[in-house]
């Protein structure tokens, strides 16, 4: 009779090599199909906090201001807009989900930052319409800055004067806000993509580097020098893209991996040799076309 012969050691060794080689080519493909998944789920939540805001704006007749990114979630006030009756006591935080009925997180788990430029969130009593804010504070050790309301009249350029001043919305149909966004592209030149932005709203991504999380603590390590540390800072106060004015600018690229040496070089500035800096960020920008469009749609404006 013939014996039954086993798998020899040997053999049992490169069988458990082969199934291990098969899984590690299985898990690759996963991950990344869970990167993608991720920030279509991202996107798809920032454009309906877009559509909060420019709701917000209809029913209210200004955009909302941002909440504070430093209250945990459960406590008094967290996800409601720092707005004292009159003008916003911040332009720059997380997206104020509990007053906009929104998301309050991206598919990581972490909050959406959101700057608006004052004109366009200040009281209607205010007519602050034809003016932006007339002086910058950079931000104080990376993480915070100081804003005030605009109080210049008729400072943009080009001008928004009207004979007649809107009352039934904070801002007008030539009312131009305070907020660039730059893009990069082969080379790393800064060039703009958006300008005299009201708002715009950030997910900083899957390293979330500088996110405030819900437990109202900062990510860390928090970026520094570079188009991620604009984002999180609120914005570089120095820019000047176009409209004859100084703007807080921002970055939204496409996605680029960690590189030692790597250099963003500001808006302006003279491109570099350099690779530039990780980027994972997911920027979506409130046009005033479009928002203009929109109250004029819901008889805010003219």
């Amino acid at each position: 009779m013939n014996r039954s012969r086993g798998f020899t050691l040997a053999e049992l060794a490169v069988a458990v090599a082969i199934i291990g080689l098969l899984l590690a080519g299985a898990l690759i493909p996963f991950s990344t199909q869970i990167d993608v998944r991720n920030v279509a789920d991202t996107q798809r939540a920032m454009e309906s906090i877009r559509e909060a805001i420019t709701g917000f704006a209809q029913a209210n007749g200004r955009l909302p201001c941002p909440a504070d990114g430093s209250i945990a979630a459960g406590l008094a006030n967290a996800g409601t807009e720092q707005f004292n009756g009159t003008s916003c006591t911040a332009s720059f935080g997380v997206v104020p989900w509990a007053t906009l009925g929104a998301p309050e997180t991206d598919a990581w788990g972490r909050r959406f930052s959101y700057r608006v430029a004052p004109a366009f969130a200040d009281n209607v009593s205010l007519t602050t319409w034809n003016t932006r804010l007339n002086a910058y504070t950079p931000p104080a050790g990376n993480l915070a800055q100081t804003v005030s309301s605009p109080t210049s009249p008729a400072n943009q350029t080009p001008a928004c004067d009207l004979t007649v001043a809107p009352t039934l919305s904070s801002f007008a149909l030539c009312s131009l806000g305070d907020i660039a966004v730059f893009t990069r592209g082969s080379t790393t030149a800064a060039v703009p993509m958006g300008s005299a932005l009201p708002a715009i709203i950030i997910s900083h991504g899957k390293n979330g580097r500088g996110a405030w999380q819900t437990n109202g603590i900062r990510l860390n390590p928090i970026p520094t020098g570079n188009d991620e540390a604009a984002n999180i800072n609120g914005g570089n106060p120095t820019a000047t893209p176009s409209g004859g004015y100084p703007s807080w600018a921002f970055y939204s690229r496409t996605p680029t991996p960690a590189a030692s040496g790597c250099v963003d070089p500001a808006p302006g500035g003279p491109a570099s040799s350099a690779p530039l800096c990780e980027f994972d960020d997911i920027v979506v920008m409130i046009s005033s076309s479009t928002l203009i469009a929109r109250m004029v749609a819901a008889g805010r404006l003219p």
